[in-house]
């Protein structure tokens, strides 16, 4: 019986990825052949000059920069940098030893064409990164070499798959919900192992997703958003794509709402296998009410942590409005706001359906029903 449900579990997934394609351009938009980018390292300021203007200023720096990365590394080139005084967006003040991130035009070799395009952060980002991944290892030896390979897997799904089926014109509701099925299959197995367990706390999320899916488009649909809410959505209208908004907005809730609905889902389902182990008469409704009361519990905090991270999120923005003192009837009517609503919201109920359903799942497929 638990075979034959994990491969109805994979046939379904299977077939909800290649739906709704219907349109053959290429996934990624052709980058500018003409533009190079390289590493490089300030070695010198020679001298600035200001133009004063009646509200800004311009101050334009003369750079000596050595390139660090690439087929030209080594060598030195001047670069000119003009920015805006006094405006911290576009304030670029740049200082010897400071490393950067350059851009030529035209021909690769050619730096007649060439300006700092922003300060180089990656390494910043890359040490975090390993040290989240050393953390992993250290405290969680093999969970965490397990952590790591799942994490990395879910990665690949939604870059190698996810995005570019998404610019390729695919069903962005049914690919999300199929990523993130993929995603939770993938991640409970490793994790858990192939058991009732893991079966339990698969099926549990899958639809914990899809009822955070399904209440998205529901609320979505009666709230009139268009997808349009942010910067990013309205930039992506002006690629070269066949991509369904209001459906990339209602994707990126079932995305955002995976991890907390799987954390759930598995706390509940390895409740309900300990309590299994340590009382093996257990009935179904003592086994039910024991693991939904775990489930009660972590619900809570669940809640918490993804309704806490979308307004971290949005923290700037909540900012702005308070600081204006925006009408609440003007607030809670902008696409932005409302779209931030129906998120986290809609993330929460799914994080809510999974308890009940995983509990009940648990207490079906571990209970011994000759008993019963």
């Amino acid at each position: 019986m638990v075979k034959l449900l994990f491969v109805v579990l994979a046939v379904i997934m299977a077939l909800a990825l290649p739906v709704g394609a219907q349109f053959e351009e290429e996934p990624y938009p052709e980058p500018a052949p003409e533009e190079h980018f390289y590493r490089g390292r300030i070695l010198e300021v020679d001298q600035t000059r200001e133009e004063e203007h009646d509200y800004y200023n311009v101050i334009e720096q003369e750079l000596l920069v050595r390139l660090t990365s690439g087929p030209y590394r080594g060598e030195e080139i001047v670069i000119i940098n003009t920015f805006f005084e006094g405006d911290p967006v576009y304030d670029f003040l740049l200082e010897e030893g400071q490393e950067v991130i350059v851009v030529t035009m035209g021909e690769e070799g050619s730096f007649e064409q060439a300006y700092v395009q922003d300060m180089a952060r990656d390494r910043g980002v890359y040490y975090l990164v390993g040290a989240f991944i050393l953390g992993l290892l250290v405290v969680g030896r093999m969970k965490g070499l397990k952590t790591v390979i799942t994490l990395g897997v879910t990665i690949i799904l939604i870059f190698r798959g996810l995005l570019p089926l998404l610019l390729m014109g695919y069903n962005p509701i049914l690919l999300a919900i199929g990523t993130a099925s993929l995603a939770i299959t993938f991640t409970l197995l490793v994790i858990g192992g192939l058991n009732v367990k893991s079966l339990v706390a698969i099926m549990g999320t899958v639809i914990g997703v899809i009822v955070a899916g399904l209440m998205a488009f529901w609320a979505g649909s009666l709230a009139q958003l268009t997808g349009f809410g942010t910067h990013e959505a309205q930039m992506l209208y002006f690629l070269d794509q066949n991509i369904d908004f209001r459906g990339l907005l209602f994707a990126g809730i079932i995305i955002g709402s995976l991890g907390a609905i799987i954390d759930i889902g598995m706390s509940v389902a390895s409740a309900a296998a300990e309590i299994k182990q340590a009382c093996p008469e257990i009935r179904f409704k003592e086994l039910f009410n024991s693991s939904l009361n775990v489930g009660r519990d972590v619900m809570g905090t669940m809640a918490n942590t993804l309704i806490l991270a979308y307004v971290g999120a949005a923290t700037p923005m909540l900012l702005l409005v308070m600081g204006y003192e925006i009408d609440w009837l003007k607030v809670i009517n902008m696409d932005l706001i409302a779209t931030e609503f129906v998120r986290g919201i809609a993330g929460s109920i799914g994080l809510i359906a999974a308890v009940p359903v995983t509990a009940a799942l648990a207490a079906y497929f571990m209970v011994d029903h000759q008993d019963n």
